[in-house]
């Protein structure tokens, strides 16, 4: 049996979707017999690699960096999973698009709201730049399967991806599959 290529990506977002991950608690034993982890949070892995068979896309895009990596996670993945609201419609991410744009964000956050050193950092690699506007995954490439929730059950997790462990598309309807929050 060939062993899928699976990843695990965390963008803009609280990594709720990864803990509820980890509540899959025994079943990850099953499915590490099954898949190789080839980039996550959980491993330190720094480059997304080429050949990645199935990816669970944690979070909206809110800066550059989540821009670029986006781009290379859709180029190099056979099938992407948005994994959870923030992904999926921006959800709490996406609260700070009603402030303008980018400068109000960090004006309110590094001068308004500081007590001391108030200033917006500009050292490249401290605060990658933000995006004008955050926005959930599919509004940036093509995605193949949503799977809501503020988090995802691990029921629902593993109802995901079971089937596609076989080689077959996921069930994704009913109340206990599509359910946001």
């Amino acid at each position: 049996m060939t062993r899928l290529k699976l990843a695990t990506v965390w963008l803009g977002g609280c990594s709720g979707c990864h803990m509820s991950f980890l509540d899959l608690d025994e079943w990850l034993i099953d499915l590490a017999a099954q898949v190789d982890v080839v980039y996550s949070p959980i491993a330190d892995i720094k480059e997304y690699p080429e050949g990645v068979d199935l990816v669970l896309v944690e979070g909206a895009i809110a800066n550059e960096e989540h821009l670029e990596l986006i781009h290379k996670i859709r180029e190099r993945t056979k099938t992407v999973i948005s994994f959870g609201d923030c992904a999926v419609t921006g959800n709490v991410t996406a609260l700070r698009n009603p402030l303008g744009g980018a400068e109000p964000v960090l004006q309110l956050a590094y001068i308004q709201s500081a007590d001391v050193n108030q200033q917006i950092p500009h050292a490249p690699g401290i605060v990658p730049p933000l995006l004008d506007k955050v926005v959930p995954v599919h509004q940036v490439i093509p995605v193949d399967i949503y799977l809501p929730g503020c988090p995802p059950s691990a029921p629902r997790i593993r109802a995901t991806l079971e089937p596609l462990l076989k080689g077959e598309k996921p069930q994704m309807e009913g109340r206990e599959m599509i359910k946001f929050g």
